[in-house]
């Protein structure tokens, strides 16, 4: 998957297990249980759904399940996108059926996702297709065990301490080469090899290379009654909203040159943008937005222009240390707005890029992020096209508090 091609990826969302340690209720399966008013599996295939990215989405079902499916989904905006398939007789057989619905399809790679993981969110499957567009045959995403790990025998006894170095606990959505996984079940299935946990388990007993990329701590499967009402409290709003809103302004001298660079995108021009960076004025300007709201102080305090090491260096470097600085501090970016104001160049031909642009380096759907411009009227230093400025905000949700 090429930078900048707009390539679709296939999904499997899994759900047709009966999920019995949830214990039994009058909604059916733990996949169609309530949480914040609508069943699990909504909540998962909406996530997908209105992730740009997602291409045919398989959903697979027990064969009993077929109209509490239909209730689950009959509300979503983009029900006619999902197929309903019918599972097997195990998990593995399951992630088969919906593969093999995928086959018409034009897809080169495959998402498999458990149905009952409803917080998967989509800066995890854009750090995912990230891994899968620079060639990675198969992407894990993974937490390092935190907890002390023991090993019993038979009679529970603790028969030793398994060192943590190197364990990670696996999630979905489990992220392959279409045609690599497929092959992979399809042999998996004809030499009836049925031991397998997960479909990284076959892609390894396969000989694919799995490689493992950043999870999410939120995205956490529902097995037990305690998950889902937990789940269910989380989203009902126990918690206080703590949405904070943050605000930027810059802005760079115009001299003689060839071309701007605004938003990541270079724009030829008879001027250019001076600066110590490569001064995009619009990268600047969101960067101070979103550390304001965290209180991160601004672009000068992590990148002072009197250090060499930043001359000529690409924004997106300051932009994308400023968001991994707001999600260290609990924050989950919701959207973003560049307003540039300059004469000269013209931004509209340029705008659905420079959207593109930060859409990719913020994990955040492209419908969150918007660019736009106007010019100063011809007053003032902006109207004398001497330089050009930029109004950036930024809304981004942290935890909330009690």
């Amino acid at each position: 998957m090429e930078q900048g091609r707009s390539e679709t990826i296939g999904i499997v969302v899994v759900a047709a297990g009966r999920g019995e340690r949830a214990g039994t209720s009058v909604e059916g399966p733990k996949q169609y249980r309530r949480i914040g008013g609508k069943p699990v599996i909504w909540h998962t295939l909406t996530t997908f759904l209105d992730w740009p990215r997602s291409g045919p989405i398989a959903v697979v079902i027990h064969p009993d399940d077929r109209a509490l499916i239909e209730a689950a989904v009959a509300d979503l905006p983009k029900r006619d996108e999902l197929t309903i398939v019918t599972g097997g007789a195990t998990r593995q057989a399951s992630v088969l059926n919906g593969l093999r619905a995928l086959r018409d399809h034009d897809i080169d790679h495959v998402m498999i996702q458990d149905g009952v993981r409803p917080f998967v969110d989509a800066e995890l499957l854009e750090r995912i297709a990230r891994e899968l567009a620079a060639g990675k045959t198969a992407v894990l995403p993974a937490l390092p065990v935190s907890d002390t790990i023991k090993r019993a025998d038979a009679s529970g006894v603790v028969a030793m301490t398994v060192p943590r170095k190197g364990l990670f606990a696996a999630q979905t959505p489990q992220s392959f080469l279409y045609a690599a996984i497929l092959e992979a079940h399809e042999r998996a299935a004809e030499e009836q090899a049925v031991d397998f946990t997960d479909d990284a388990s076959i892609a390894e007993w396969a000989g694919l290379p799995v490689h493992l990329v950043e999870g999410s701590i939120d995205n956490i499967k529902l097995t037990v009654q305690r998950d889902i009402a937990m789940a269910d409290e989380k989203l009902k709003g126990s918690a206080l909203p703590d949405v904070r809103t943050g605000n930027g302004y810059d802005v760079h001298q115009l001299e003689p040159g060839d071309g701007v660079t605004l938003c990541g995108i270079f724009i030829p021009h008879d001027q250019r943008l001076k600066g110590h960076s490569d001064a995009d004025v619009a990268l600047h300007a969101l960067t101070d937005a979103l550390l304001a709201t965290c209180g991160a102080g601004d672009i000068g305090d992590h990148f002072p222009p009197s250090d060499m090491q930043w001359k000529g260096a690409p924004s997106r470097i300051f932009l994308e240390h400023a968001a991994k600085i707001v999600r260290e501090a609990g924050g989950t970016i919701m959207n973003a707005d560049i307003s540039l104001i300059a004469e000269a160049p013209k931004v509209g031909p340029h705008r659905h890029a420079m959207r593109e642009t930060l859409s990719d380096i913020l994990g955040i759907a492209l419908d969150r992020c918007s660019v736009k411009a106007t010019t100063n009227e011809t007053i003032g230093f902006v109207g004398r096209r001497e330089g050009i400025a930029a109004i950036a905000t930024a809304t981004v949700v942290f935890r909330g508090t009690d």
